[in-house]
């Protein structure tokens, strides 16, 4: 029970926030909403101030727009997380950082362990990489109250729709073209929203300090096959799908161990792919209002992001 829990939530409400995903909780009493920048030194620092524990999402994360114009993940995915951590050196909390499994970078075979050597293929995954490497210095330099946590990709109710499932759902649902980058066999591992709450929850409570944690959901599929079965949980046909050219340095297949969390942590998904896809595009469907507003300049002709 994490009832007792405030919460103060730091968002800059650049490409990707919607407010809307805000509306069920705004009003509750133990939690706040202040608009803002990470790199903001001096507003960061009174919020550190006052809290016990910083979790960061915070960051710019869609690969094709890292491809045409780097320099704003860079600011935040790296010069976001400095301004947190010169911060953390004075105050002394408690830090658990929200990376990506795109570190790792694409994987023939196997799959990545905590201790796998980075080898991340777009301005988007080496901005996160390094934002690692900053976290490490810290802890070893400083001796800082951090923890890294690395997931796989996440869906669920209230994705943005420039990412792959809700992208389909809503260009499905107008009966549009789905655009499928080459051949649509690059492989991810999908993990349900809610599951990989749990997981960072685990790891504010019970993870250890200077330790990273990977999170999946044993779960790799390709792209072809996750819009098939929209389209199929739909009754659309799969004549909608077209392929387009790929983009630069596509990573084909990613893939994590994450029996490190499950067995210090005890975490374990409770979400299967089939359950939560379900879920997904029944939300989607039923809460027009929610995207209804961003739908349009989101579900051009370009795919999305995975």
């Amino acid at each position: 029970n994490h009832s007792d829990i405030s919460i103060i939530n730091i968002d800059g409400e650049l490409h990707g926030s919607n407010h809307n995903n805000l509306e069920e909780i705004k009003d509750s009493k133990n939690y706040s909403f202040v608009k803002g920048n990470i790199t903001n030194q001096n507003l960061m620092e009174k919020l550190i101030s006052n809290c016990d524990t910083i979790v960061n999402f915070a960051a710019e994360s869609f690969v094709d727009r890292s491809i045409s114009n780097a320099k704003p993940f860079l600011d935040s995915n790296i010069y976001g997380i400095f301004t947190i951590l010169e911060i953390l050196k004075k105050y002394k909390k408690k830090l658990v950082h929200i990376s990506t499994d795109e570190v790792y970078g694409s994987l023939e075979k196997g799959t990545a362990k905590e201790d796998t050597r980075f080898n991340p293929s777009s301005p988007y995954s080496s901005s996160k990489a390094a934002a690692e490497l900053l976290i490490n210095s810290y802890y070893i330099t400083y001796g800082l109250d951090c923890m890294i946590t690395r997931c796989t990709n996440n869906y669920g109710p209230r994705q943005f729709p420039e990412k792959l499932i809700p992208k389909t759902i809503l260009l499905a649902n107008k009966n549009q073209k789905i655009p499928v980058y080459g051949t649509g066999k690059n492989i991810r591992d999908w993990i349900f929203v809610d599951d990989h709450c749990e997981a960072i929850l685990s790891v504010i409570f019970n993870g250890k300090t200077g330790e990273s944690y990977n999170i999946s959901a044993d779960n790799e599929i390709d792209n072809l096959s996750i819009i098939n079965q929209i389209l199929s949980l739909m009754d659309r046909s799969s004549e909608l799908i077209y392929f387009v050219e790929d983009r630069p340095g596509h990573d084909l297949r990613y893939s994590l161990d994450s029996s490190k969390i499950k067995s210090l942590l005890g975490w374990k998904r409770k979400t299967n792919f089939e359950q939560g896809l379900t879920k997904t595009v029944n939300w989607y469907l039923s809460h027009d209002e929610w995207w209804s507003d961003i739908s349009s300049q989101t579900l051009s002709n370009t795919p999305w992001k995975i």
